[in-house]
């Protein structure tokens, strides 16, 4: 990576100490936080020279119009490399992520969103004024074509791997439909296309725009319906009217709308981002394998059926098969409020580590063998770890404490961050010689542990006791 290093030596005229790679979530794009002793720089690889000169150009119009974008600072010859401003490392997304998890957002969270949607409508409205949108990559402007590419992108890579029966004329004419209705909105407006809480950051209590690059000229409903319906967002239904709200009284400033149409006309910009949401979810989940598409899948179904509830009759071929779709039997069997089980074993090495039946494989298993053994005393043969006399047995000798200790600390960070990420399933097991004392013991002492401090549902199973017992969510 020579050319960002010498783009940050000729830029800063000091010596380069750190390179970090950042995420870049679903982008090809590379990203690197670039730093010396007086400078942080964000360093860019982009493999289509088309698209780093469209976010290039975007960046100086913007920055001359005044919105809250990063800062563009050079670039390689060639183009395939340039450095801009750091703005930090907190995306809007993390910044909102208690609300985003629990559905209860605080006030800071909710004015930090309503600080965005506010300026959504001048990054729309002048960062159209005098812009050239011959730059955009890979389309100039919102029409026809790309309306039918991504819904046909959400055929292919999404309701086709569902095995659904469907008339694909009958389908191809609503998709039709569809566009003419989308197509009605034409204005003279930037069209973000991406805007999402993950294309925010958040510096000096102000929100910045980022990743921009496949803007276009398009209508104005495309990106609030991106913004509001964000799959993981997990607004509910009064913020999302606050927030709606909010950027309509910010947008009657800058021009003249109609609001009831503008409202009627958005809920056809829903659906059609929806769709075109689950198709990237599909492509970028099942075929490129990427977990964090996959994990957002049900977010994405979720809203789908909330759309569906407010039917309407321009395209019913189209809603009827995405009702059965949404009732296909693999979605309906997945929640995003499903809560987490916790599934604890004990058991016997002699007959093998459990299996695990969640599909998550297998989580962690512990080896008690090391702790001091009472089955190796006559009086203990008959008796198991659920017992007073091994109990006290194991507690006076304390290794077991030790040993439990060090497995508390580890399984706690991950019930914790299992809850807070929405997984469903933790599988933990502790084996031992027979499976009888220490195993049965230490199994216990975790899903009574477990239940007491996360009040989540443990299912225990003593293998080898053939004892099954729940602890319910508190």
């Amino acid at each position: 990576m020579n050319e960002l290093e010498s783009l940050f030596k000729q830029y800063t005229n000091e010596k380069l100490l750190s390179k970090e790679e950042l995420s870049a979530s679903g982008s090809n794009r590379r990203y690197f936080r670039l730093e010396s002793k007086n400078h942080s720089i964000i360093g860019v690889e982009g493999t289509s020279i088309e698209e780093n000169h469209a976010f290039i150009e975007m960046a100086l119009h913007f920055e001359k119009q005044g919105l809250p974008v990063p800062k563009f600072l050079a670039r390689t010859a060639d183009g395939r490399f340039y450095i801009q401003e750091d703005l930090g490392n907190v995306l809007l997304f993390d910044f909102i992520a208690e609300g985003r998890k629990t559905g209860v957002f605080y006030e800071a969270e909710k004015e930090m969103l309503r600080k965005t949607m506010r300026m959504l409508p001048s990054v729309q409205v002048l960062g159209a004024k005098d812009f050239d949108f011959s730059v955009c990559y890979p389309q100039p402007e919102f029409n026809e074509r790309s309306i039918l590419w991504d819904l046909n992108y959400f055929k292919y890579c999404f309701l086709k791997s569902t095995g659904l029966d469907f008339q694909e004329n009958k389908l191809e004419d609503d998709f039709s439909k569809l566009s003419e209705i989308l197509l009605q909105s034409k204005t003279n407006t930037f069209m973000y296309r991406d805007f999402q809480s993950r294309n925010v950051m958040i510096k000096d209590d102000k929100p910045y725009f980022i990743d921009f690059q496949g803007g276009r000229k398009g209508p104005l409903y495309y990106d609030v319906a991106s913004f509001l319906w964000q799959a993981k967002a997990q607004y509910n239904a009064e913020l999302r009217e606050n927030l709606l709200q909010t950027y309509i009284d910010a947008l009657k400033i800058l021009m003249p709308i109609d609001e009831i149409k503008f409202r009627e006309q958005l809920k056809h910009f829903v659906l059609f981002r929806t769709l075109q949401v689950l198709g990237a979810y599909g492509f970028r989940g099942y075929f490129e394998k990427k977990p964090h598409f996959l994990q957002s899948i049900p977010y994405a179904l979720e809203n789908l059926r909330s759309i569906l509830k407010n039917e309407t009759s321009e395209y019913p071929y189209l809603l009827t098969i995405l009702k059965q779709m949404t009732e296909l039997k693999q979605f309906r069997e997945v929640s995003v409020h499903k809560p987490l089980i916790v599934k604890i074993y004990s058991f016997s090495y002699k007959k093998g580590i459990p299996q695990d039946d969640s599909g998550n494989g297998g989580g962690f298993v512990f080896d008690c063998r090391a702790v001091n053994n009472p089955g190796k005393y006559e009086r203990y043969a008959q008796s198991t770890g659920l017992d007073e006399s091994v109990i006290q047995f194991l507690e006076e000798d304390g290794e077991i404490l030790h040993f439990l200790e060090h497995a508390f600390e580890m399984v706690d960070a991950s019930v914790k961050r299992y809850k807070d990420r929405g997984f469903t399933n933790l599988m933990i097991s502790f084996g031992c010689t027979g499976g009888q004392h220490r195993s049965v013991y230490s199994a216990q002492k975790t899903a009574e542990h477990i239940n007491e401090k996360f009040g989540v549902e443990v299912q225990l199973i003593h293998r080898e006791q053939n004892i099954e017992t729940n602890f319910v969510n508190k």
